[in-house]
C-alpha cells in the first residue's frame, strides 16, 4: 500500500517521508513548494507539486496508487501571521483540510493522521495540558487546527475512516543523519533563530516578554525532537493499520524549558555569546505549554529516544551550519 504525505517537502513532513522510505513504505508527497523544498524529498518518494486542497486531483492519486493512509502536514503554522491574516489561515488550514478529508472518504482511504497543535489549548488552566482539557485557542492558527480536528471526528463517525490527531508541542532539532532540517530562512522557531544568531546570520535574538508568571519570566515550552515526533506518526500508523480506534494525542516530553534556558543551550553548543534583546509580549503566546504524555505512552508503541535539550540543539545547529555553508 501507499502513504500519501501532504507537505512532505517541508520541515516535519520531509522527516516523515525519510522515516517512511527507510521503513520500506511506498510514499507519494503532495506539496505546493510554497514553503517546502524539492531537495528535502528523498529520491525514493514521488513528489507531486500541487495543493492538498485540490480534492478531485487528490482522489485521482488515491485511486491510481492504492493509497491506504494519509499523513497531513500541509498548512500555515506561524501564530503571529495568523493574527494578521486569519482568513488566509482558515482557508489554507481548514478549507483545504476539509477538501483533503473529503478526498480520503471518496477515495476509500481508511487511515488519516493529522498534524495538529498544542495551540488548540490556548492558555491552559493547568500544566501539563491533558488531551481532555477545554479547547480555547487564542489565535486563528489554533482555531483552524481545532476546526480540522472536529471535521475529522465527525467524518470518522459517518464514514469508514479512522484517524489519529497528534497535537504537537514545540518541534525542534533536525535529522541526526543530516539529511533534512528546518530550511525556511525566516522561520520563527526559537532554536532555529538562536542558531542563526550564533552563526552571525542575525544581529541579535529577541525575547518576547520577560515578565510572565514563570520561573525566569520568559515563556516555557515543551520541546520535542522532530525525529521522535515522526516516529510517533509511524506508531500511530501502525496503530490504525492494526485496527486501533481513533485517537487524539499530545506529542511532547512532559517537560518545559524557558526561552532563557533554550538560549543558554544554544550558546553552550555553539560557543558563541550572541546578542539578546528583550522585547514586549507577542500576541498569541501563552506563558507555558507543556504536554501531558500519559495517553500517548499508554496507547502507542512509542518511547522518546532523543529527549534531551542539548541533543536537540546540537542537531539543529549542525543543520543550520550546513545551510550556512551551502549559501556561502
Amino acid at each position: 500500500m501507499t502513504v500519501l504525505v501532504t507537505g512532505g517537502a517541508g520541515y516535519i513532513g520531509s522527516h516523515m517521508v525519510h522515516e517512511l522510505v527507510d521503513a520500506g513504505e511506498t510514499v507519494f508527497v503532495v506539496d505546493d513548494l510554497s514553503t517546502g523544498f524539492r531537495r528535502a524529498v528523498p529520491p525514493r518518494a514521488k513528489l507531486i507539486v500541487g495543493n492538498a486542497g485540490d480534492e478531485d486531483r487528490i482522489v485521482g492519486l488515491m485511486a491510481d496508487d492504492g493509497v491506504d493512509a494519509v499523513i497531513h502536514f500541509a498548512g500555515s503554522i506561524v501564530v503571529p501571521d495568523s493574527l494578521r491574516d486569519p482568513l488566509g489561515y482558515y482557508f489554507n488550514n481548514t478549507v483545504n483540510s476539509r477538501a483533503l478529508i473529503a478526498a480520503a472518504v471518496r477515495g476509500g482511504v481508511k487511515h488519516f493522521i493529522f498534524s495538529s497543535t498544542a495551540a488548540v489549548y490556548g492558555i491552559p488552566a493547568a500544566s501539563p495540558a491533558y488531551e481532555d482539557a477545554p479547547l480555547a485557542p487564542i489565535s486563528p492558527y489554533g482555531t483552524s487546527k481545532m476546526m480540522t480536528e472536529t471535521m475529522l471526528r465527525d467524518a470518522a463517525a459517518a464514514h469508514d475512516l479512522s484517524y489519529v490527531a497528534l497535537r504537537y508541542f514545540n518541534v525542534a532539532g533536525a535529522d541526526p543523519k543530516g539529511r533534512t532540517g528546518q530550511s525556511t530562512p525566516q522561520a520563527s522557531h526559537l532554536i532555529k533563530v538562536a542558531a542563526q544568531a550564533a552563526l552571525g546570520e542575525r544581529g541579535h535574538l529577541d525575547i518576547f516578554g520577560t515578565d510572565y508568571d514563570t520561573p525566569d519570566g520568559t515563556c516555557v515550552r515543551d520541546y520535542i525532537h522532530v525525529t521522535d515526533l515522526v516516529r510517533a506518526h509511524s506508531a500511530a500508523l501502525a496503530h490504525l493499520r492494526g485496527g486501533g480506534k481513533s485517537l487524539t494525542l499530545n506529542c511532547g516530553y512532559g517537560r518545559g524549558y524557558s526561552v532563557r534556558q533554550v538560549i543558554a543551550a544554544v550558546k553552550r553548543a555553539s560557543g558563541v555569546d550572541f546578542a539578546v534583546h528583550e522585547a514586549g509580549h507577542r500576541a498569541g503566546d501563552p506563558p507555558e505549554l507543556v504536554a501531558a504524555t500519559r495517553r500517548i505512552l499508554e496507547t502507542l508503541d512509542w518511547r522518546p529516544q532523543l529527549d534531551d535539550l542539548d541533543t536537540i540543539v546540537t542537531h539543529a545547529l549542525a543543520w543550520e551550519r550546513k545551510l550556512h555553508e551551502r549559501a556561502a
